[in-house]
């Protein structure tokens, strides 16, 4: 949950997930949406990927992994997989991205943490950022279920928002982005993750965003 952007996030694995009860009305902390920008061609990035994984292993319900394959490391070289999107350049612009793996927090500004001077940052602050962002409470609740039809391959998802407090911005938007885990291919710098290494030499990708199902930035909430 976060003030000015909602991100409910499907994954799509080797299984389904049951849906869940209806959206709850208790008031709650946020959850952290890391938004992480990387590519195949990045040598560092796989550091990225344990730096983040390892965060959402202290915060298994509370943090959500996004992975933005774009930007120059993000072009495959002659067979490699292209796993970029038509969304990744534009969330990698309004972020002032310089170096990667970079990645936003809630596409929060944390002064002081930025790479630029936008809500992109290294590696070394997300867990930083992210813990800020747990301490606060969330005026609005999101909850969502996903079902597929294999027959007519199609993804149909329900999601509810109630809001449990007040909040000073106009206006708010509501993702729903689709992730797909366990995607087998090439990353450059594989070693410095080799929890991702598979028996055959090859990389394990996680979290990769697959589609933003409400469009580039999202569904207006009527107020």
């Amino acid at each position: 949950n976060m003030k000015k952007k909602l991100l409910y996030i499907f994954t799509l694995s080797c299984f389904l997930v049951n849906a869940q009860t209806f959206v709850s009305t208790t008031p709650e902390n946020k959850n952290v949406i890391l938004e992480e920008f990387t590519g195949i061609n990045c040598g560092y990035c796989p550091d990225g990927h344990l730096v983040a994984q390892d965060y959402q292993d202290l915060h298994p319900d509370d943090v959500v992994l996004i992975k933005i394959h774009t930007g120059g490391y993000a072009v495959p070289q002659g067979s490699d997989p292209d796993y970029q999107t038509s969304f990744g350049a534009a969330i990698e612009a309004q972020s002032d991205v310089i170096g990667y793996p970079a990645g936003t927090v809630n596409r929060h500004l944390f002064p002081g943490m930025e790479q630029g001077g936008g809500t992109a940052m290294s590696r070394g602050q997300w867990a930083a950022a992210g813990d800020i962002i747990l301490s606060e409470l969330s005026p609005v609740n999101t909850w969502g279920s996903a079902e597929i039809d294999l027959a007519n391959n199609t993804l149909t998802v329900d999601v509810q928002v109630y809001y449990t407090g007040s909040q000073t911005i106009s206006t708010n938007s509501l993702h729903v982005a689709v992730l797909q885990n366990n995607v087998e291919g090439y990353q450059s710098g594989a070693s410095l993750n080799p929890t991702n290494i598979l028996p055959n030499g090859n990389y394990n990708h996680q979290q990769i965003l697959r589609h933003l199902m409400t469009g580039q930035w999202g569904d207006n909430i009527d107020s």
